[in-house]
C-alpha cells in the first residue's frame, strides 16, 4: 500500500490529494469557488489532473490550497455498466476520505450517471457541480482529544439517541442550538441523562448523511441516517452555525465526556447512500464500483442490505477505508465506540457466506486503536442467512434480539418463560460459548426501528402511512399489545394497564443481567402514532416533547432514575459472570424450586429469580396472583412497578413463607436484610 495518507492534507505549499481508482485512466481534482454573485450564485471549477500513480491511488500536490478549499474528483476512464465499471467525467465526486461535506442533492437528474437504462443506455452528460455534495479541504486536527470516561462494561447503560430529535423541542436549550450537536451537549440535556443513569449515549449515524433515490424522488429526508456518504465527516446539518460541524461535534464529545458519559456512534460501512444502479453517482460508484461494491456477474448490485447496495466487505480498498474511517473519529475526536449497523454484511466478503473472522471483522478487532473501544454489532442484515446473533467474536458485543423478543413475550403474555429466564440471565446459552461475559449481549426492548414503548403497549398494528410507503413498509412482527384499544384512549384504566406493563418492562431491562440499552425519549412516554418505521419522518412524529414538567412524562422519567440507581447501588444486579446453579435458583410461585415440568408449562406466566441477596418476582398476566416467599430469612420490597414511581406501598419485611400479592404486568424486587 502506498505510504502516503488518502483524502486531502495542507502543508506549508499547499495541499496534497490521494484517491483511490484502480478502473481509471486519468483523474481530475476539481477545485470550486463562488464567483461574485455570492454563495448561492454559480461555481467556478479549476481542473487539475493528477498525474503520479501508485498501486491503484491518484495522487498529487496542489500549491496554493487552504483549508476551507472545495474540492471533488472527476474520473475518466471505460464506461461499461455491464461489467460494472461506471467512469462519467461529468459526474464531480466527493473524495471518501473527505472529513468535511458541504451542499446536498438538488438535481437528482444531474446526480444520476445514466441516461434512459442504468445498464445498457449511454452516460448522462449532464455536469452535475452545482447539484451534488463536494468535499472541503480540513486543517488537521490540533492536539489529542481528552480521556476517555472508560466506563467498564458492567457498568453500562446505554441510551440510544438521535442528536437532531432529542432536543428539538428541549425548552432549555436555545432555538438556534435545538436539534444540533451544541444541543445534545447542553448542561439541562446532560443532566438529564445522568438522571435517568446513562453512561453512554449511542447517536444515530452522524456521519455524512445523504438522502437516497427513492427519497429524493418524493422529497422526503433520511431522518434516521442510515445513508452515509462520507465516513469520516461529522454531518453538517447538525451544526447550529453552518460549516462549523467538526467544532461542534468535537464540544459535545468532550461536554459528555466530562459528564462521565461516553460517546458511541452508530455506523453504516454496509452500504452508501448511492442506491442501486438506477441510483445517483456522487463518489463511490463513479470512482471505482468494482473496488466498492459488491455486484453480481452481470454488473448489478449484489443487495444484501435491502438499500439498493452492498459495500463489499472482502475488498481491500473497502477494509482499509472503514478502519481509517473508525480510527479517525477515536483519534481525532475522542469518540468511545462504534455500533455497527447490519454488521454480519462485514462478515459476507462478496455478499457470500458469513464468518466471524472474515478479513473486516478481524482488521476491526485487531487494531490497535480500535480495539480499546466499545464494538457493537447489530447482528443481522436483510437476508435469513445474515441472521447471526451470537456469531460474532469475542471483542465484539451484539444487539440481542433474542432478548427484545422475550421480554416483549412475557409481558404480553405469550411465550415459554424458560426463554425469559434465559435472556434476563445474559444469555449464557448463546454468549458463554464463544467466551464472552454477560455484557455482550446488547439488552433492550425498543430501539429507533419500531414501537416506542408507549406505541408498544397502545398498537397491535404499525400505521406507517405518513411514510409514504403505504404501510408496506415496517416490520409486522411487533409482539405488542393495545388492551382493547387501538392507539391512545381516554380510559383512565387502560392507561394504567398500559403505564404499569411499560414499567415491568423497564425494569426488567435495567434488572437483567447484560447491557442495558435505553430508547432515548421513551422516558418521557413518547409516541411515534404507532409508526414502527418512522425513517423519513423530521417533524413531532420522531422528535422527543419535553413540554410535560409533570405527570406521566415526569413520573417516567423518575421511575426510570430510580430503577437505575438500584442497579448502580447492588453489584449483584450488574454482574460480569454467568450465574451458576449455586448462584441462584428459579423459584415458583407455589413456594418452592422450579422443576424441569415447570419450564415446558404453556400457560406459566410468573416466574422468580432467588439469589443470595434478592429475590426478583415477575409476573406477566392479566389477573393477580398469589405468590408463597421461601422460607429462609425475610425478603424487603425495595420496588414494585405497580406503583407510579416503583416505591413499595410498604417497605416492612415479609418473614420467610409469607405468601405476598402479584398484581396483573407487575415486577417486584425485594432484598433479604443482613439479619432477618
Amino acid at each position: 500500500m502506498p505510504v502516503f495518507p488518502l483524502g486531502a492534507h495542507v502543508d506549508d505549499g499547499g495541499a496534497r490529494f490521494a484517491v483511490a481508482s484502480t478502473s481509471a485512466d486519468a483523474v481530475e481534482v476539481c477545485l470550486v469557488d463562488d464567483v461574485d454573485e455570492g454563495p448561492n450564485g454559480p461555481l467556478t471549477e479549476r481542473r487539475i489532473e493528477l498525474t503520479e500513480q501508485t498501486f491503484g491511488v491518484w495522487h498529487g500536490h496542489v500549491p496554493g490550497v487552504r483549508p476551507g478549499q472545495r474540492y471533488g474528483y472527476r474520473v475518466h476512464g471505460p464506461y461499461h455498466p455491464w461489467d460494472g465499471v461506471r467512469a462519467n467525467p461529468a459526474k464531480i465526486l466527493v473524495d471518501p476520505y473527505a472529513k468535511q461535506i458541504t451542499g446536498r442533492v438538488t438535481d437528482l437528474g444531474a446526480a444520476r450517471g445514466w441516461c434512459d437504462d442504468p445498464m445498457t443506455g449511454p452516460p448522462s452528460p449532464v455536469d452535475s457541480l452545482g447539484h451534488v455534495p463536494l468535499s472541503v479541504v480540513t486543517a488537521p486536527r490540533t492536539g489529542p482529544p481528552g480521556p476517555r470516561p472508560g466506563v467498564p462494561w458492567s457498568e453500562t447503560v446505554i441510551a440510544e439517541v438521535h442528536v437532531r430529535g432529542y432536543t428539538m423541542r428541549h425548552p432549555d436549550v436555545p432555538p438556534q442550538q435545538r436539534g444540533s450537536y451544541l444541543g445534545l451537549a447542553h448542561p439541562a440535556v446532560i443532566a438529564h441523562l445522568q438522571r435517568i443513569g446513562v453512561t453512554s449515549v449511542e447517536l444515530l449515524p452522524v456521519a455524512a448523511i445523504v438522502d437516497e433515490p427513492p427519497l429524493l424522488d418524493r422529497g422526503a429526508p433520511n431522518y434516521w441516517g442510515y445513508s452515509t456518504l462520507g465516513f469520516m465527516a461529522p454531518h453538517a446539518g447538525y451544526a447550529s452555525v453552518p460549516g462549523a460541524e467538526l467544532t461542534e461535534f468535537a464540544a459535545m464529545v468532550e461536554a459528555l465526556h466530562a459528564a462521565g458519559i461516553e460517546v458511541i456512534l452508530d455506523m453504516v460501512p454496509n452500504h452508501t447512500c448511492e442506491g442501486g444502479v438506477a441510483g445517483t453517482t456522487l463518489c463511490y460508484r463513479g470512482l471505482d464500483a468494482r473496488a466498492y461494491y459488491s455486484l453480481t456477474p452481470d454488473g448489478h448490485d449484489a443487495d444484501i442490505t435491502g438499500c439498493g447496495n452492498t459495500l463489499d466487505s472482502g475488498s481491500p480498498t473497502v477494509i482499509r477505508l472503514v478502519c481509517d474511517a473508525l480510527r479517525y473519529w477515536v483519534t481525532a475526536f475522542g469518540v468511545d465506540g462504534f455500533r455497527i449497523d447490519l454488521a454480519s454484511v462485514l462478515g459476507r466478503p462478496r455478499s457470500g457466506p458469513f464468518d466471524p473472522h472474515a478479513p473486516l471483522l478481524t482488521a476491526i478487532t485487531v487494531d490497535p486503536v480500535l480495539s480499546t473501544t466499545k464494538l457493537i454489532a447489530e447482528p443481522w442484515d436483510a437476508t435469513a442467512e445474515g441472521y447471526r446473533v451470537g456469531g460474532f467474536g469475542v471483542a465484539w458485543s451484539e444487539w440481542n434480539g433474542r432478548y427484545r423478543d422475550a421480554v416483549r413475550d412475557f409481558w404480553r403474555g405469550h411465550g415459554r418463560i424458560g426463554e425469559l429466564a434465559s435472556r434476563i440471565t445474559g444469555s449464557s446459552d448463546i454468549y458463554a460459548l464463544s467466551r464472552r461475559r454477560p455484557w455482550a449481549s446488547i439488552n433492550f426492548v425498543t430501539a429507533h426501528d419500531g414501537f416506542t414503548l408507549r406505541d408498544l403497549v397502545s398498537y397491535e398494528r404499525k400505521h406507517n402511512e405518513a411514510n409514504g410507503e403505504e404501510s408496506r413498509d415496517g416490520s409486522e412482527d411487533n409482539r405488542s399489545q393495545n388492551f382493547g384499544v387501538e392507539g391512545e384512549s381516554a380510559s383512565p384504566v387502560i392507561r394504567a394497564r398500559r403505564l404499569a406493563t411499560a414499567r415491568a418492562m423497564l425494569a426488567t431491562l435495567l434488572l437483567s443481567t447484560g447491557t442495558p440499552m435505553l430508547l432515548g425519549g421513551d422516558e418521557r412516554w413518547r409516541t411515534q402514532g404507532g409508526n414502527n418505521n418512522a425513517y423519513c419522518l423530521d417533524d413531532e412524529t420522531t422528535w422527543i416533547d419535553w413540554s410535560a414538567c409533570a405527570g406521566t412524562p415526569e413520573q417516567l422519567t423518575d421511575f426510570i432514575a430510580r430503577v437505575a440507581a438500584l442497579r448502580r447501588s447492588h453489584p449483584g444486579l450488574r454482574r460480569d459472570r454467568f450465574f451458576t446453579d449455586t448462584d441462584a435458583t428459579w423459584w415458583h410461585p407455589s413456594g418452592r424450586r422450579m422443576t424441569d415440568q415447570d419450564w415446558h408449562e404453556p400457560h406459566a406466566h410468573t416466574v422468580g429469580l432467588l439469589t443470595r441477596d434478592r429475590l426478583l418476582l415477575m409476573h406477566g398476566a392479566a389477573a393477580a396472583v398469589a405468590c408463597t416467599l421461601p422460607t429462609e430469612g425475610a425478603f424487603r420490597p425495595v420496588l414494585d412497578t405497580s406503583t407510579d414511581d416503583g416505591r413499595p406501598v410498604s417497605t416492612r419485611p415479609f418473614p420467610g413463607g409469607a405468601t405476598i400479592t402479584l398484581p396483573p404486568h407487575s415486577l417486584v424486587l425485594l432484598r433479604r436484610p443482613v439479619s432477618a
